[in-house]
């Protein structure tokens, strides 16, 4: 490809080397785009990132040596003194990486419907029940998101919720040619703050929530901060959809240059949701309403909560913007279910167990003061913590355990490199700050058996914090650990 072309949409300066003689980006090909030293090869494109352990500005020379075509970066370099490679400076590699990266794949995004989600709470579960209405009415739907990327048939492990630009132009590319029309992925605020998402004008950004969460050193300095990361998503979409009932929503949109439409319960927002009423079968939890204003309709959703009738209303403020009918809507939110986000396990017609991804305090607050709203003989939690993080959390998640739980399992969860039972004292602590009751079981099966074995008419049992992982990370090794694989070998063991 001819560099002129990567670099179309940029603003940059192409020079010989360190010099001041300006190159005809014409007259220069390139063979392949990488940002990573050990891939560099004669003719390629290096492009320079800064990372938070790495600079990549410190492989210029080596560039040069490999005979590379071309870096990308923002300030002076070693080179050798006769050095001609192409050296194009920009004001930000990471954001010249995305807009290089989509020419270089032929910018997929303007071949596809693009859906973008971001909010604290919310994103994962939203992908999916946007994506399953669209496939319902005949769409091919990519997905990115926290549990995994799916492209046609293929379903690949995700390493981050928002992969770096390349990447996701790649895959969306992948989508193209499996003949997919759409895509809905997550959108984190560390990806829009990393510029991850550029390169392209989302179709429709969606705003969910927010709350205070992933602030510290190597993320948001503060909350304002945080939000400000969320909110540019609103200044790179048509058609903005964001949840009206949010104390946060005029701030996330302040600037905005998309048109804007709210959904949620209260008076005056374009999507409203009317007539709730709760479901409780049988080792099932549910939702009936109503909507008006964008779309009416009557809908059901299979999981529990006003948090997720908030999730479909986003859902269906989507496929409506899309052309979806109720009549394909309705059938698609009812069976929608996604890998452990209250996620049902159907183990008793006595008592109701499910597998969520709660693994800090806000998301287990949230999710046992909601399931109270459906007056459980028995709220009764099964988690533990993360090794190698914040003890705060722990203390935290014992606290609000305690508090809105009638029993809690305290169990082990990625210890890590900590001892398991250092951490389960560590919720103790917090614990022991409510008058709740609990038991400590350091091994997660026995937990769940003993959750299981103990179950009593009514009861709600809640696992929390694995959710969709498949694994238990121990001394730096991921053993196998699913927890629905575990629920059915403890009722195999029981027959």
């Amino acid at each position: 490809m001819i560099l002129s072309k990567l670099l179309e949409e940029l603003k940059c300066t192409v020079t010989a080397g360190n010099s001041a003689e300006i190159l005809d980006a014409n007259k220069v090909e390139i063979k392949d785009v990488v940002n990573d030293n050990r891939k560099i090869s004669e003719g390629s494109l290096f492009i320079c990132i800064k990372g938070a352990n790495f600079d990549g500005h410190s492989c210029a020379m080596e560039a040069a040596n490999k005979k590379a075509a071309a870096i990308v970066v923002e300030h002076d370099v070693d080179l050798p003194k006769d050095c001609k490679m192409a050296v194009i400076r920009v004001e930000n590699t990471r954001y010249a990486m995305a807009f290089i990266s989509a020419a270089y794949f032929d910018h997929p995004a303007r071949k596809l419907k693009t859906i973008g989600i971001t909010g604290t709470k919310g994103k994962t579960t939203t992908t999916y029940l946007i994506r399953n209405m669209l496939e319902n009415a005949g769409h091919k739907v990519g997905l990115i998101g926290t549990i995994e990327v799916i492209i046609g048939e293929e379903h690949i492990h995700a390493e981050n919720t928002t992969p770096e630009s390349f990447t996701l132009q790649e895959y969306m590319a992948r989508m193209v040619e499996a003949g997919c029309d759409s895509v809905v992925m997550e959108v984190s605020s560390q990806g829009l703050m990393l510029h991850r998402t550029q390169g392209f004008i989302f179709d429709i950004g969606i705003f969910t929530n927010i709350e205070p969460d992933h602030i510290g050193p190597n993320e948001h300095k503060d909350f304002e901060d945080y939000m400000h990361c969320k909110g540019l998503l609103f200044k790179q979409c048509r058609i903005g959809i964001c949840n009206g009932d949010d104390i946060h929503t005029d701030d996330i949109l302040e600037g905005h240059t998309c048109k804007a439409y709210t959904y949620g319960f209260g008076e005056g927002l374009d999507l409203r949701a009317i007539n709730l009423a709760y479901i409780r079968k049988p080792g099932e939890l549910g939702v009936f309403f109503d909507t008006e204003g964008l779309i009416n309709m009557h809908a059901e959703i299979r999981t529990p909560g006003k948090f997720s009738v908030y999730n479909a209303l986003c859902a269906i403020a989507v496929a409506q913007e899309l052309g979806c009918t109720p009549e394909e809507i309705a059938p698609a939110l009812k069976d929608a279910k996604v890998k452990g986000r209250i996620e049902m396990v159907k183990v008793s017609d006595e008592f109701t167990l499910m597998i969520d991804y709660a693994h800090n305090a806000m998301a287990l607050k949230s999710l046992l003061t909601t399931l109270r709203d459906y007056h459980p003989n028995r709220l009764i939690s099964v988690f533990g913590c993360g090794g190698n993080r914040s003890k705060l959390r722990r203390f935290e998640m014992g606290e609000v355990s305690g508090k809105y739980s009638d029993f809690t399992i305290i169990t082990s969860d990625n210890p890590r490199y900590e001892e398991p039972e250092d951490i389960m004292n560590d919720i103790e602590t917090g614990m022991k700050k409510t008058d709740g009751k609990y038991i400590k079981i350091t091994d997660r099966k026995e937990a769940i058996r003993y959750a299981i074995d103990h179950g009593e008419q009514g009861d709600i049992i809640v696992l929390a914090g694995k959710g969709h992982e498949d694994y238990q990370e121990i001394k730096g090794v991921k053993y196998p650990m699913d927890e629905r694989v575990i629920i059915q070998e403890i009722l195999q063991e029981r027959k």
